[in-house]
């Protein structure tokens, strides 16, 4: 895909907003070494293992609040049990910009948990509900590094109506209202289509959720 021209704004679904580019180089490369710190930390990024024993093959870590398969926790109780690091203000600030630009309107959205998964060239991610937040508030996701196929759904079942977007590096995806419980997913990433200025190899996705926790 050519990165010179220009992508419009889409709607895949009622509450449902792509906006292609909306972070520049420079904040992508902010994020990433934010990243890196924070996969160093006290609470290592590391591949969730499912209920039935098997293993994501994404790698996350997480801020403001630890998830693992399918719950919220103060601690990392599945990697080491450590304290998960802050969730920054200013990490907040962006997520309520993302509401803002998609929604056309300033909000109230009140983040306090991100999710960070880091891609490599054979991960992906089945369809799913984000579903163990008690608000019903947005789902803000940004996209860095390498592209990927990006797979959004209905509120239902994990089989169609769905739609295929490519998501590249840069790009916001919001989604709340009457797709907020939507089933997505990543079939599968393009590697080495990041903008090498990034210093990534891989794909991150940074996914911004009020928990509605105390």
């Amino acid at each position: 895909m050519d990165s010179l021209l220009p992508r419009e704004r889409t709607d895949p679904a009622p509450g449902a907003v792509h906006l292609s580019g909306w972070l520049t180089l420079d904040q992508q490369r902010e994020l990433v070494e934010a990243c890196r710190g924070w996969a160093a930390g006290p609470v290592p990024m590391r591949a969730a293992r499912m209920p039935n024993g098997s293993q994501m093959s994404v790698k996350t870590v997480c801020l403001g609040w630890h998830w693992q398969p399918y719950r919220y926790t103060r601690t990392a109780d599945d990697a080491g049990g450590g304290q998960v690091a802050d969730f920054p203000e200013w990490l907040a600030e962006m997520g309520r910009d993302a509401v803002t630009a998609a929604y056309g309107a300033p909000d109230r959205y009140a983040p306090d948990a991100a999710l960070i998964n880091f891609y490599d060239d054979a991960a992906s991610m089945g369809m799913h509900q984000d579903k163990d937040e008690r608000s019903p508030a947005p789902v803000v996701s940004l996209s860095i590094g390498d592209s990927c196929v990006f797979r959004f759904g209905n509120t239902e079942t994990r089989n169609k109506p769905w739609t295929d977007l490519e998501l590249e590096s840069g790009d916001l995806f919001v989604f709340g209202g009457a797709s907020r419980f939507a089933y997505h997913g990543v079939l599968k990433t393009h590697p080495g289509t990041a903008d090498p200025a990034l210093g990534l190899k891989g794909r991150l996705n940074i996914t911004l959720r009020e928990t509605g926790l105390a």
